[in-house]
């Protein structure tokens, strides 16, 4: 899927449908404060992009926007706040990858369903990982690291957490290059990153913001890139889909969603404003400065994207034989 489908806006053509009383609803939403439950811990990038987003919101509805950070249980405690409160717009959830594409194949039940339980109402950011190497690795490219790699008894990788992106990433290179990484997983991306340039893993699939700084201080090296072109963060480093790994062209993201139910009125009054408040010029060029794209779709769009990252990662985790402790 190219980056460029992530970039459409939503179509608003369909609320001259709606009911009247759902119409005036809709036109008078919202009356009171909205809330976005976050599946992360406060001060990471994402809620940062969140409440630049809110900011805007506020201008454009006189309403404020709550953030309001549920970390843990793989985001099933996020979730389930969401999924259990009243359908009416002012309860928010902000799922990401794993949440909706990646749990529903590693664990053998969730609490909620990635499907039936919630409305998408639009995409909310995208960025790109890359996979970073050890300064003593010698290795400029992926051809060299592969190369590299067949001549080693050991090579070690970094994720973020097990079960995640950036696990199924080496899992996904493993399976396409003819290689036998280790994975390692850690709880979190800054341990992940003390690891990479202390030299106790070789290589890692983290996100670019999180390398940059050891990139230009010489304790790493950035081989490839996810994203379907290179990062105006790092021109000079390719693609994977540019070294011969197409399938290798992943965007970690999140979106927003409201509990199953929430009248159609709503989802579309939502989608109109949070979409404008993201591709609001000061916005993203904040967000440029953070590797994060911003995915202003539609509900429809968001859906199918979603349907499409399901099927691939059900590849990966199938290769792998994860599965989730519970």
């Amino acid at each position: 899927m190219q980056k460029r489908h992530f970039l459409k806006l939503a179509t608003t053509a369909a609320a001259s449908a709606l009911l009247p009383a759902s119409r005036a609803f809709a036109q008078s939403f919202p009356e009171r404060p909205v809330r976005v439950v976050v599946p992360f811990a406060a001060g990471n990038t994402l809620d940062a992009a969140l409440r630049q987003v809110a900011e805007e919101f506020k201008k454009s509805t006189g309403q404020a926007m709550i953030v309001d950070n549920r970390p843990g249980g793989s985001g099933f405690i996020a979730a389930q706040a969401v999924m259990n409160a009243a359908p009416d717009g002012y309860t928010l959830l902000m799922p990401n990858t794993s949440m909706l594409t990646i749990n529903p194949h590693t664990f053998s039940r969730l609490p909620y369903d990635p499907e039936r339980s919630f409305r998408q109402v639009t995409g909310f950011v995208g960025a790109s990982m890359v996979m970073a190497v050890h300064s003593s690795v010698p290795a400029n490219n992926l051809k060299e690291f592969v190369a590299w790699a067949k001549t080693q008894s050991k090579v070690a990788y970094a994720s973020f957490t097990a079960g995640n992106s950036s696990h199924f990433a080496g899992v996904i290179l493993n399976q396409r290059a003819g290689i036998d990484m280790l994975h390692v997983p850690f709880n979190g991306t800054p341990p992940a990153v003390q690891n990479l340039i202390s030299g106790e893993v070789q290589a890692a699939f983290l996100p670019l913001l999180a390398v940059k700084p050891h990139l230009e201080s010489g304790r790493v090296k950035v081989i490839a890139i996810t994203s379907t072109n290179r990062s105006p963060l790092l021109p000079a480093v390719a693609t994977f889909k540019e070294q011969g790994f197409p399938s290798l062209e992943i965007y970690i993201w999140s979106s927003i969603a409201a509990p199953a139910g929430t009248p159609d009125a709503v989802i579309m009054k939502l989608n109109a404003e949070i979409n404008k408040a993201m591709l609001m010029p000061e916005v993203r060029e904040k967000w440029r400065a953070m590797d994060f794209s911003a995915l202003a779709m539609s509900p429809e769009q968001i859906k199918t994207f979603i349907a499409a990252d399901y099927t691939r990662w059900a590849e990966a985790v199938k290769i792998s034989g994860f599965k989730a402790n519970e």
